[in-house]
């Protein structure tokens, strides 16, 4: 009840006010030249405090969509989630190619460097949360998310080129597939954050920066030999954080 009764005073001020304002002057008989500016400003104040008002509450919807899609994301596409792209790249040891064995051994390396980084910034952003600065460091925190999936698309997307190249076990494709329709159902939600943010936050991040990933639909037959595999040194030079740019 008492909700409700403060809902409708923060919310409802401006009519209650115009009413009380305007009833008195009729009792009291003040001239209208003097009640119609003053209702006149009154309502003003109010559509204007109704706007800001609706823009902070759906920039606090969007900023908790924000933090629960970067909680989402650590929890199912990192560590060790047994549906993230790095459990599907371990699942190549299984593969009979000592190159393609380097190529996981350094994104073995790359999700270690990755689940600091994610660790990190999910404890700075519950940390933000409850002391209440999370909506200071809004533009950080999506582009940090943001930069995240980032990064880890490329390993979405080396593993699909290789995928393209090598013969895979049925498993590991069925494995990656099912992360796909996962993962896509990811980036459609944020994609529509970002757009979210765009409007109430003014972020300059477009929602089709962040890409879906592709399904394996026809794949090479399993070979324990691949002259085409994908050799390290024909392969792009690896940045700092071990993938082929």
């Amino acid at each position: 009840m008492l909700r409700a009764l403060r809902t409708i005073v923060d919310w409802g001020w401006s009519p209650i006010l115009i009413t009380a304002v305007a009833v008195a002057g009729y009792i009291y008989q003040w001239p209208i030249e003097m009640v119609a500016p003053l209702l006149g400003v009154i309502l003003v104040i109010g559509l204007v405090v109704v706007v800001i008002r609706t823009r902070e509450r759906q920039l606090e919807l969007s900023s908790l969509r924000l933090r629960q899609l970067a909680g989402y994301f650590n929890r199912r596409f990192m560590g060790n989630a047994p549906l993230s792209i790095f459990a599907v790249i371990d699942s190549l040891f299984s593969v009979d190619n000592s190159q393609l064995w380097d190529w996981a051994r350094a994104c073995d390396m790359s999700q270690r460097i990755f689940n600091t980084w994610c660790n990190s910034f999910i404890g700075r952003l519950e940390n933000d949360t409850r002391t209440a600065k999370f909506s200071i460091y809004l533009h950080t925190y999506l582009n940090e998310l943001w930069s995240i999936n980032g990064h880890y698309y490329e390993f979405i997307e080396q593993f699909f080129e290789i995928a393209q190249k090598i013969g895979l076990p049925p498993e590991t494709v069925e494995q990656y597939n099912r992360f796909v329709v996962e993962y896509n159902t990811f980036v459609e939600s944020f994609r529509d954050c970002i757009a979210e943010l765009k409007k109430t936050a003014r972020t300059e991040i477009e929602p089709p920066s962040v890409g879906l990933a592709r399904e394996l639909t026809e794949v090479k037959p399993l070979q324990a030999a691949q002259e085409r595999a994908v050799k390290p040194s024909q392969a792009a030079p690896r940045d700092s954080l071990g993938y082929y740019r």
